[in-house]
């Protein structure tokens, strides 16, 4: 998986919860079952994959694909990707502050406006590390990170990346969602 670019922890076993979240950021990006289960059939595709590319290349940048529920994390030159599961915008009308509203995560080019060390609590829940892209909307870490879309709109990604996440991406990194075709 490392190999491939998914994210996990240097000491990650099979039973961690880093080898769980890549092997699932995997299955995202291959169209499999996300189960986060290693199988000798997971095994057999491991070994066959290729590494997945994000749409654009070149410069520092994240990549949040709404489609296949995952963020690259784009480095220059010839430093690796970085790719993590992540969990958006539910698409479900909830009520907060006496307005109802739908949980969508915005699609377009962004850049990271400001971040938080941390933990920061707002009126939608606890938020861990904040890189907030678009007014209140944010990537940051959540002990949920469900296989599918299940947030108010932010970018939820694995506790264990979060605060490595917010180190490499100082204020002023471009960010891009988007929904792929596949």
């Amino acid at each position: 998986l490392v190999e491939l670019g998914y994210w996990l922890k240097e000491d990650a076993s099979a039973g961690d919860a880093s080898f769980r979240h890549a092997l699932i950021a995997f299955q995202k990006v291959e169209g499999r079952p996300r189960t986060g289960k290693l199988t000798q059939e997971e095994l057999t595709a491991l070994r066959a994959a290729k590494s997945p590319k994000p749409s654009e290349s070149g410069y520092v940048h994240i990549e949040v694909d709404l489609c296949r529920q995952v963020l690259f994390l784009v480095e220059a030159g010839d430093k690796p990707l970085r790719v993590l599961p992540v969990s958006t915008g539910s698409g479900k009308c909830f009520t907060e502050g006496g307005r109802t509203r739908q949980a969508i995560t915005p699609t377009g080019r962004f850049k990271v406006q400001w971040k938080l060390k941390g933990w920061r609590k707002s009126p939608l829940g606890l938020l861990y590390y904040p890189n907030y892209f678009y007014g209140g909307v944010a990537i940051h870490g959540n002990p949920s990170v469900p296989a599918e879309p299940a947030s108010h709109g932010c970018v939820r990604i694995p506790m264990f990346a979060a605060e490595e996440f917010s180190h490499l991406t100082p204020v002023g990194t471009a960010v891009l969602v988007y929904s792929s075709s596949s």
